[in-house]
C-alpha cells in the first residue's frame, strides 16, 4: 500500500481523537465561557442540541476507524476500550435529563474514546 494511500487510511482516527478532544474541551470550557457570558447564551444555545449533532459525527466516524484499526491489529481490547467510550457518550446524553453528572460522564467517555483511538492508530502504523 503506498504511503498516502495509509495516511488516508489511518486520516479517520486522527478526525476521531480531534472530534473527542473537541467534545473535552467543550465539556471544560462551555460552563466557564457560559459563566461569563450568561446573557449570551441565555437561551440560545441547546446543549442537547449539540450533544446530539456530536454524537451523529462522532459515533460513525469512530466505529469505522476502530473497526478498520481492529481488521489490521486484531487487538479486541482496543476496539471494546473505544465501544466503551462511545457508549459513555450515548449514555451521557440519554440520561442527561435524569443524572446531574452527565458532564462527567461525557468527559470520560471523550478521554477514553480519544486514547482507544490513539491506541488503534498507534497499533496501525507500528511495522
Amino acid at each position: 500500500m503506498s504511503t498516502l494511500a495509509l495516511q488516508y487510511k489511518y486520516l479517520n482516527d486522527k478526525i476521531a481523537i480531534g472530534l473527542s478532544m473537541a467534545c473535552a474541551a467543550h465539556c471544560l470550557l462551555m460552563p466557564s465561557f457560559v459563566l461569563a457570558i450568561p446573557l449570551f447564551f441565555s437561551g440560545q444555545l441547546d446543549n442537547e442540541f449539540l450533544h446530539r449533532l456530536m454524537l451523529w459525527v462522532i459515533v460513525p466516524v469512530s466505529l469505522y476507524a476502530l473497526s478498520s484499526g481492529y481488521k489490521k491489529h486484531k487487538r479486541m481490547p482496543i476496539f471494546l476500550l473505544g465501544l466503551a467510550g462511545i457508549l459513555m457518550l450515548i449514555s451521557a446524553v440519554t440520561i442527561e435529563e435524569i443524572f446531574l453528572g452527565e458532564e462527567l460522564i461525557t468527559l470520560l467517555g471523550s478521554i477514553t474514546i480519544t486514547f482507544a483511538h490513539f491506541l488503534n492508530w498507534k497499533n496501525c502504523t507500528q511495522k
